[in-house]
């Protein structure tokens, strides 16, 4: 039977998150500058990603959620299923390939190298600004991920009390962490609470709009039982809306402390509070709507793409990708001496190399990703989710 949850387009939408992502962390200053402030806040992958979590979560539970253990248990073996197999052997591949060639760089200075581990396998890194890009750097936003997991059942349960928390449950979420800050940040404990700052950016207590706008949207839809449209009003208006929040962040000003402007009070606002509803906007359409780009996302090839854009995310940046990376430069070294050997010095001097390497890091990535989604990823996620656990029984229905 097919799970009715399942909505192929933004199964696509997963791998242009991650491509985002990528293109954020592979900018070029070689790039002319319009398309080096754009690239350098493709970071919005990361909101995609969350609102699509806040989506999707409620999409599959809200209507049916118990308050058993049972239940709970279930819930949280297919959110395990989904994230921890690959996260688990790539961060210990991490380490090993660290230990092996001396690279201290994973650990950001912490000395106590089998206590970051463990902080890095049970997602507690994340809580700290010191240690968030340790391991798998980009996996700090996993923590992010498991706290809303955690929470989002007693979320349904009383928003379903009481449709307006909704609203209210951000608010004193965000207040609960302005108040972690205030106590913390004095403390010099790795950075855990520090500062503001990392707060709102890499924490769920300040990115959590973004999963709540998900989930509105969530509600919405399974209120809504409209035929799908053939306008795609709503989602060209979130495309547009997103490309301001973009633009938005790009026309921040830079400075030695302010790398993106997601840095900036502005950009924090615009990234955590307008991206969101911005995203959620296009989502909508992509549910409802017909239009070119939710058959483009929903074509088979993307799909694959999309199932395989977690494992992209992990490696993109990291050891594997260090390695991609230096056989990308080295065959962009090959042809660039081959052109000059063969006197195209001018298709040399205006050929740009950059774009070269970029494709050849960004396609290898996403091959070796596909074969991981195939070989590791897809079976290991069947054998957990065939576990029985106590009350699995109880929980299946006639």
């Amino acid at each position: 039977m097919k799970d009715k949850s399942y909505i192929p387009a933004l199964t696509g939408v997963r791998a242009v998150a991650a491509w985002l992502v990528f293109f954020h962390h592979y900018n070029k200053g070689d790039f002319p500058y319009p398309v080096f402030r754009l690239f350098n806040e493709f970071h919005i992958g990361v909101s995609l990603f969350f609102v699509l979590s806040g989506f999707l979560i409620c999409f599959r539970y809200y209507d049916n959620i118990q308050l058993s253990w049972p239940w709970f248990g279930r819930y949280m073996k297919n959110r395990i299923a989904r994230i921890y197999p690959m996260y688990f052997l790539l961060t210990l591949a991490t380490f090993a390939y660290a230990w092996y060639t001396k690279d201290n760089s994973i650990y950001n200075g912490f000395q106590h190298q089998g206590t970051l581990l463990v902080l890095n396998l049970t997602f507690l890194r994340g809580f700290f600004d010191e240690l968030k890009f340790t391991g798998i750097a980009q996996g700090w936003s996993l923590t992010v991920e498991e706290c809303f997991y955690l929470l989002a059942p007693f979320f349904f349960i009383l928003i379903r009390k009481k449709k307006q928390n909704i609203f209210y449950l951000p608010l004193l979420i965000l207040l609960s962490g302005v108040v972690l800050v205030a106590i913390f940040s004095h403390m010099q404990f790795y950075g855990f609470y520090g500062n503001y700052r990392f707060m709102f950016l890499y924490t769920f207590t300040g990115r959590c709009i973004e999963f709540f706008a998900g989930m509105g949207l969530a509600i919405v839809v399974m209120r809504n039982d409209v035929n799908k449209s053939r306008l795609p009003l709503f989602t060209i208006a979130g495309i547009i809306a997103i490309g301001i929040c973009l633009s938005i962040l790009a026309a921040m000003p830079l400075t030695a402390d302010i790398k993106f402007g997601l840095h900036h009070p502005a950009g924090i606002f615009t990234n955590n509070v307008l991206l969101p509803v911005s995203v959620a906007l296009l989502f909508y359409g992509l549910i409802k709507e017909q239009s070119i780009i939710r058959r483009i996302l929903s074509t088979g090839f993307m799909q694959l793409l999309g199932k395989s854009s977690y494992i992209f995310y992990l490696i993109h940046i990291g050891f594997i990708a260090v390695i991609i990376s230096t056989t990308g430069q080295n065959i962009c070294d090959k042809f660039q001496d081959w052109l000059d050997d063969h006197n195209y010095t001018w298709l040399s001097q205006h050929f740009s190399f950059s774009i070269l390497f970029l494709s050849l890091v960004f396609i290898a990535l996403n091959i070796i990703s596909i074969v991981l989604f195939k070989l590791v990823e897809e079976p290991m996620n069947r054998l957990i989710r065939k576990i029985n656990f106590p009350g699995d029984r109880k929980m299946i229905k006639p």
